[in-house]
């Protein structure tokens, strides 16, 4: 059927919880709000405030209780209500919820979804439009996860929770009201630590994640209308990152572009363009080049569209490659 992002995931949560009691849902109005993007609409209602819990504004508190209930078997799913909210949490995240299986020799496990709003484009105020992945990415213990369609929204929130590993869940918010086809009843099309190759091409290689990979795609099909083939990849999980996928397109294009809306300055960007760097050195025809924001906090509401990467930096980005 064709659904919203936002519905692709309130119907993922609903599954979880309907097939696991041990399944519980957090954050600041999730629940007879129904949260800021109406996220987890009508799943207090139908489930009770005992599976999902409206708790007070104080994020370290949420993520802390959940990992309390995580090592006493539950499978808690934290909402942050915003990207840049989740700073408060920061340490019960990297200090004990990415961890304590390391610590315990594998003994205990922390099975906690953490979904978090991210990133721009919504015209939102100050700390409501960050992009934080780097930090998580870079702590050894968690998975770092992000879909940028439907489809993969209601796959891959199902898949994270079921997940004995603890999660961190981005969810691209000018995406949420987004539409595409999603088959709840059929399988995962790809396992969770997969890239996704979303149109082939054969003279560069464009790898792009969560809100950037729909503007990836249009400036691929602009490209094809001035006759250069790109080929674009949607990341889907950015700790691990699966580099044998962008590998083999790179092989093929001898061209990579990297887009984010993170700055530039020590983004995931930098790790992909190293790996790849040393994994395709005899193939790449031109230098691995990254598009992303600009080296500074992210600007007011009014500046945004010129921070976002768009569809013309992106061919600026591709006409230097592709020049070289």
């Amino acid at each position: 059927m064709i659904t919203t992002f936002a519905n692709a995931l309130n119907t993922g949560l609903r599954r979880a919880l309907e097939d696991d009691p041990k399944v519980v849902l957090m954050g600041e109005d999730i629940g007879k709000l129904g949260g800021v993007f109406r996220v987890t609409d009508t799943l207090q209602k139908d489930f009770g405030n005992n599976r999902v819990i409206d708790t007070p504004l104080a994020e370290s508190g949420i993520v802390g209780t959940a990992f309390g209930m995580a090592l006493r078997g539950y499978r808690p799913v934290c909402e942050i209500q915003f990207d840049g909210f989740v700073y408060p949490a920061f340490d019960q995240i990297v200090s004990q919820v990415a961890k304590i299986h390391y610590r315990t020799k594998g003994k205990v496990v922390a099975p906690i979804t953490i979904r978090i709003p991210f990133g721009g484009g919504i015209g939102s105020v100050e700390h409501h439009s960050e992009s934080p992945e780097a930090y998580f990415a870079h702590t050894a213990g968690l998975r770092v996860v992000t879909p940028s369609n439907p489809s993969d929204a209601y796959h891959l929130v199902r898949q994270a929770i079921a997940l004995d590993d603890p999660v961190i869940f981005f969810e691209p918010k000018r995406r949420y009201w987004d539409k595409g086809e999603v088959d709840f009843d059929a399988p995962p099309e790809l396992p969770m630590g997969r890239a996704r190759v979303c149109r082939t091409g054969a003279d560069a290689t464009l790898v792009a994640y969560g809100g950037t990979v729909a503007t990836a795609l249009t400036a691929a099909k602009i490209a094809a209308e001035e006759g250069h083939s790109l080929e674009v990849i949607d990341l889907r999980s950015l700790a691990p990152i699966d580099f044998d996928t962008i590998e083999e397109s790179v092989d093929k294009t001898g061209r990579l572009v990297i887009v984010h809306e993170a700055p530039v300055f020590g983004g995931l960007g930098a790790e992909i363009a190293a790996r790849i760097t040393e994994r395709c050195f005899y193939h790449l025809e031109s230098p691995v080049l990254r598009v992303g924001g600009f080296d500074i906090p992210y600007p007011p509401a009014k500046l945004e569209k010129h921070h976002l990467p768009d569809a013309d930096r992106i061919l600026a980005a591709v006409d230097r490659s592709l020049a070289a």
